[in-house]
């Protein structure tokens, strides 16, 4: 008899995808995304919540409706040796490379930096990436129940402790909300809309699914379509929560400005805010607390990209792996939070186009008979125009002219592409793709790619 899941059920299940969700970037930027929009927050935070909130739970959805067993799987669909590159490089980009440095990097600058002198502030970086990373890798290596328990008791304590700090800036501001500043000026919206790749949240997303998908088995449920509607319920639970909180730091960020002045990054702006509203002892309690939260998240993102790479390079140990991509991080952290977020905006540019894409050809599938054209068709364009994408944001980044050869593609790509200067211009295109071999393949009827 198939099990029917109770609300109590699907509300569990949501808390521990926020918590999967839960990291640095959920808390910094839409902070700093309140600061800079100022009078312009809500054309900026709409922009903000479709990519940081709403392809996430796309990318949870396409997990369920695709019944693949995992994202290797998924992207296999287009070739098998895309599939190895493609969920490589996402690992590292929500592992070592970014997101988990930016954990240590974010526990630093909300739960320390406060309270070390100006002259200390590298010095003590180096000591406490070097404790926090060293723990990481110590609980990586040694799975203790202690990380579950702490996560399984934290996320409700953050949504609590950051509601109540949430309340008091609604009913007493900092301040008046301040000027936009650079491109929120004249493109909120778009700004606030690219502003959301940097959570990462719809990457980590074709990787949780596959957990929130188990965890929904776990509880009795094995009929597709009824495990595909307790995702998207479970998945509506957390991003919800998600969405409450972007608002309303978003809210803080742009209230702020009066007080704090303009932060460089979110992590300063919430240290300030907590400071300002509870007093030391307020500030020291939300320290603890972000510093539990991103080693829970470190120590989670270096398990899992252990045991990627630990089954694509089997003679290469687990323990290995993780002990170097922890001594990656601990390096990368010690860059600063700033420099982090900067150095990985290109890499999201050309990624997040990438995956849009594989969800969108997910939930169409059937449509083109799962053909294998149609994967190859909609991923090339989209790659052609992306990898452009990352190369002039990471030229822009660095302060230094185009490569020669990119400038007549660009002069092209700006001609003739709707939307490329928001930074869309892959979709169209993508769109129109998809339909043109959609139909040739509805009429000459090829093989179909292997599709659950």
């Amino acid at each position: 008899m198939q099990t029917k899941l109770k609300f109590s059920s699907y509300l569990l299940i949501g808390v521990m995808l926020f918590a999967l969700f839960f990291g640095a970037g959920n808390l910094i930027f839409p902070a700093e995304l309140g600061q800079n929009a100022g009078k312009n927050l809500w054309p900026a935070i709409i922009g903000f919540l479709i990519t940081g909130v709403g392809l996430p739970f796309l990318g949870i959805l396409a997990m369920g409706f695709s019944g693949s067993r995992n994202l290797q799987d998924l992207a296999s669909r287009v070739h098998p040796l895309y599939a190895v590159i493609f969920t490589s490089l996402l690992y590292l980009t929500i592992g070592p490379f970014f997101a988990a440095p930016r954990t240590g990097a974010v526990a630093f600058d909300i739960g320390i930096a406060p309270f070390i002198g100006e002259g200390n502030m590298k010095i003590a970086l180096m000591i406490f990436t070097l404790i926090f990373f060293g723990v990481t890798l110590w609980l990586s290596l040694n799975p203790a129940k202690i990380v579950d328990r702490i996560g399984k008791y934290l996320s409700p304590g953050i949504i609590i402790l950051l509601l109540v700090m949430l309340v008091m800036v609604i009913v007493n501001p900092m301040g008046a909300i301040g000027s936009p500043q650079d491109t929120y000026i004249s493109g909120p919206f778009m700004k606030g809309f690219t502003e959301g790749y940097n959570t990462m949240d719809a990457l980590a997303s074709l990787v949780f699914g596959i957990i929130v998908i188990n965890a929904i088995r776990a509880m009795g449920v094995t009929n597709k379509r009824e495990i595909l509607v307790a995702t998207a319920k479970s998945g509506a639970v957390a991003t919800t929560f998600l969405a409450i909180l972007y608002v309303g730091i978003a809210y803080l960020g742009a209230t702020s400005t009066g007080v704090l002045g303009l932060m460089e990054n979110g992590g300063p702006v919430l240290s300030g805010a907590s400071t300002h509203y509870m007093g030391t002892f307020g500030s020291i309690i939300l320290g603890v607390i972000i510093i539990l939260a991103c080693l829970t998240t470190s120590i989670g993102l270096m398990t899992a990209c252990g045991e990627y790479f630990h089954t694509l390079f089997p003679k290469v140990s687990y323990k290995m792996f993780v002990t170097f991509f922890t001594t990656f991080c601990l390096v990368v952290a010690n860059f600063g939070l700033s420099n982090i977020i900067t150095y990985s905006i290109p890499v999201l540019m050309f990624l997040y186009p990438l995956a849009v894409v594989l969800m969108l050809l997910t939930f169409t599938s059937s449509l083109f008979n799962h053909s294998r054209i149609v994967y190859v068709a909609a991923t090339v364009v989209a790659f052609m125009i992306s990898v452009i994408d990352g190369l002039k944001t990471l030229c822009t980044l660095l302060e230094i002219e185009n490569f020669g050869w990119m400038n007549p593609i660009i002069k092209f790509y700006k001609q003739v592409l709707p939307l490329y200067d928001e930074g869309l211009g892959w979709l169209l295109p993508v769109l129109a793709i998809m339909f043109v071999t959609g139909v040739l393949v509805r009429l000459l009827k090829p093989s179909p790619v292997h599709a659950q």
